[in-house]
């Protein structure tokens, strides 16, 4: 593939409000290259979330166009984004959306059966065990910290070894040696084989490991 991994041009997203429509992305650029780790800053209600949804085709654009390893993603049907959500991508949310009537494991494993259809356990409890979750593997989310909820969230946007990675504050509910512990294995999957990490955080140490700094300001990126 040439160029960046991904792509993204002139990308608006406009919300109704009872005041008229209300731009939070304002027509912005930006390529992230394989092998990078991006970090986004910004206050809160910037936009930061709702940029990394539209990136990764969870959500549409209201204008532009977005290419991520050779697919356009924008005006796509739902089944091929999910598609290529399956393939290519990982996402850690803020709130974690882990499965409440699934297991620690199954809740990891998950996305590696929607790929194939059987997936494969051994990547899973991998994950857990590098994330000290080895323990927690039959327990329930309801059963879990806030921390354990983040770390397994951590385990199930990598185990499909995606081509680029988006976190959203995904060492909010961490302590330092675990927030640590999550943040080698993201940067280590942007490092392999041509992947990419985005990273949305509040935490400057955090977003000072990145090799780039973004400020999403007025609906804009700048670099800091």
């Amino acid at each position: 593939m040439n160029g960046p991994l991904l792509r993204a041009r002139g990308l608006r997203k406009t919300y109704p409000t009872a005041r008229g429509p209300l731009d939070v992305l304002a027509g912005l650029d930006i390529d992230i290259a394989s092998g990078e780790f991006v970090a986004i800053l910004g206050a809160s209600g910037s936009g930061k979330s709702t940029l990394l949804s539209l990136l990764a085709g969870l959500d549409r654009p209201t204008g532009g166009e977005i290419l991520l390893d050779g697919e356009r993603l924008d005006g796509r049907p739902e089944r091929e984004l999910a598609r290529i959500r399956r393939e290519k991508i990982g996402f850690v949310f803020q709130a974690f959306h882990l499965v409440p009537s699934l297991t620690v494991l199954e809740n990891v494993f998950l996305p590696s059966a929607f790929r194939d259809g059987r997936g494969n356990e051994g990547p899973a409890r991998a994950l857990l065990e590098k994330l000290g979750l080895s323990d927690r593997a039959e327990h329930f989310p309801d059963q879990l910290s806030g921390g354990e909820k983040q770390r397994a969230a951590l385990a199930r946007a990598l185990v499909n070894q995606p081509k680029i990675v988006f976190a959203d504050e995904p060492t909010g509910n961490l302590d330092a040696a675990n927030a640590r512990r999550g943040l080698d294995l993201l940067e280590a999957n942007a490092r392999a084989d041509g992947r990419a990490l985005v990273l949305v955080t509040h935490d400057v140490d955090i977003a000072a490991r990145a090799d780039r700094r973004l400020l999403l300001k007025n609906g804009a990126l700048s670099s800091l």
